[in-house]
C-alpha cells in the first residue's frame, strides 16, 4: 500500500508469532530496505515503512526466506488469521489455524480486510477487535463459529472448525459477499441456524495473566527498527507474539516492560500526521501524548478527515483542518465538530493542562 512516506509492506507471522531471531533479522531487513519504522496494527500484524519500487523486491525475497510470508501471494492473501495471543502449542487455537492453513487451496478468494478471529480459548479475548468469521467458546465451553454481525453462533467442533469455517467463506462468496465486502453488511440469511451466544468476554488482564511472557506496550502501535531488534534480544526471550493492542508479548522475557497495559498512551490511537502524512495539516502525536492523561475514555487525533488510525468512534476526536484542529464527542474523525478552529494551546487548556 502506498503512504505519505513509501509504500507499507505487511507481514502477518504465520500464527502471529516471530521468533527472536526472526525478528532480529525482520529489523535488519526494515531498516535496510525501508525507513526504519514498523508498525503494529489492531489485526496483529506488522507494517514495514518508507518502502520503495526499488527495493520492495529485495525485501520480500528476505521475508519469504525467514519464513514470515508465503512465496505464493494467492496463499498469502488468504491466510488473514488473527489468534487469540495466549495459544499454546497444543490447544484449540493453534491446532485449528494449522488445520486452516493445511486447507489454504480449499478458501475462495475473499475481500481483501475480510479476518478470521481463531479465539479457542476459555472464553473469548478478541471480541472487540475487526473479524468477520469467529471462531469462540460458548459459556458451556462448546466451540462455536459466529459471523459478525450474528448475536448467536453455531455449534462445532476442534475436529471440523476448518471445513465448517471454509464452507461458511464459500456460502460468504456465492451470494454476494464480495460486492458486500465485509460480513456484517451481508444482508443474506444464514446457511445454517445461529442457535447459542459466545461467553462473556476475557478482560485484557485475564488474557495477559495467562500470557507467556509480558507485554510491552508500543505507544501508537509504532516503534523503530532498532527498538524491535531490542525487544527480540532481551534475555530469556525466544519469541514475540504480535496483538491488536499495540504491544508485543515477549515470551519468555521477565523484564519489566515501559509502557504496562493501563499506560494511557496506550488508549490514544493517533495518526503520524504531518508532516508524515501529506494528507495531514497539523502534527498529531506530541499532543496525543500530552492529552493521553487528561482525557478519561478513547482519544483520537488525526491529521485529516479520512481517520485512518480509529474508524470507529471515540469518546474525544480532534480532527485536523487547514493547520488547526476540530473537536467532536462521540464521534469518528470529520464527524460536525462541537468546536472548530483551535489550536494546540487552547485544546491543551481546555483538558486541564497549565
Amino acid at each position: 500500500m502506498l503512504a505519505g512516506d513509501g509504500l507499507l509492506v505487511r507481514v502477518r507471522p504465520p500464527l502471529g508469532r516471530l521468533t527472536a531471531m526472526q525478528a532480529i533479522a525482520l529489523s535488519d531487513a526494515a531498516r535496510r530496505h525501508g525507513n526504519g519504522q514498523i508498525d503494529l496494527t489492531n489485526r496483529a500484524a506488522l507494517q514495514i515503512r518508507g518502502v520503495t519500487e526499488q527495493s520492495y523486491p529485495a525485501l520480500l525475497e528476505r521475508l519469504i526466506a525467514l519464513g514470515l510470508t508465503d512465496p505464493d501471494p494467492v496463499h498469502e492473501a488468504r491466510r488473514n488469521f488473527l489468534l487469540t495471543p495466549d495459544w499454546e502449542p497444543s490447544d484449540d487455537t493453534a491446532r485449528i489455524a494449522q488445520d486452516l492453513l493445511a486447507r489454504i487451496d480449499d478458501f475462495p478468494e475473499l475481500p481483501p480486510k475480510i479476518g478470521i478471529a481463531i479465539d479457542a480459548g476459555p472464553a473469548p479475548s478478541l471480541t472487540h477487535v475487526p473479524a468477520d468469521f469467529r471462531l469462540e467458546r460458548s459459556e458451556s465451553g462448546a466451540l462455536l463459529l459466529r459471523a459478525e454481525g450474528c448475536r448467536l453462533g453455531t455449534p462445532t467442533s476442534p475436529e471440523t472448525a476448518a471445513q465448517d469455517l471454509v464452507a461458511l467463506a464459500r456460502w460468504f462468496i456465492e451470494t454476494g459477499g464480495a460486492d458486500s465486502g465485509r460480513m456484517a453488511r451481508h444482508k443474506v440469511p444464514m446457511p445454517f441456524p445461529a442457535q447459542v451466544a459466545p461467553a462473556p468476554s476475557r478482560s485484557l488482564q485475564q488474557l495477559l495473566a495467562q500470557a507467556p511472557g509480558p507485554f510491552h506496550g508500543i505507544p501508537f502501535g509504532q516503534l523503530s527498527t532498532d527498538s524491535l531488534a531490542a525487544l527480540a534480544g532481551q534475555q530469556g526471550v525466544i519469541a514475540l507474539r504480535l496483538t491488536p493492542w499495540r504491544g508485543l508479548i515477549l515470551e519468555g522475557g521477565t523484564a519489566t516492560p515501559a509502557h504496562a497495559p493501563t499506560d494511557p498512551l496506550l488508549r490514544v490511537d493517533a495518526c503520524p500526521g504531518a508532516p508524515a502524512c501529506p494528507q495531514a495539516s497539523v502534527p498529531t502525536r506530541d499532543l496525543a501524548a500530552r492529552l493521553a492523561p487528561l482525557v478519561d475514555g478513547s482519544l483520537h487525533i488525526s491529521g485529516c478527515a479520512k481517520g485512518c488510525a480509529r474508524p470507529s468512534p471515540a469518546d474525544i476526536v480532534l480532527t485536523g483542518r487547514q493547520g488547526r484542529f476540530d473537536l467532536a464527542r462521540k464521534a469518528r474523525a470529520g464527524s460536525p465538530p462541537d468546536r472548530t478552529d483551535l489550536t494546540h494551546s487552547q485544546i491543551l487548556a481546555l483538558f486541564g493542562s497549565p
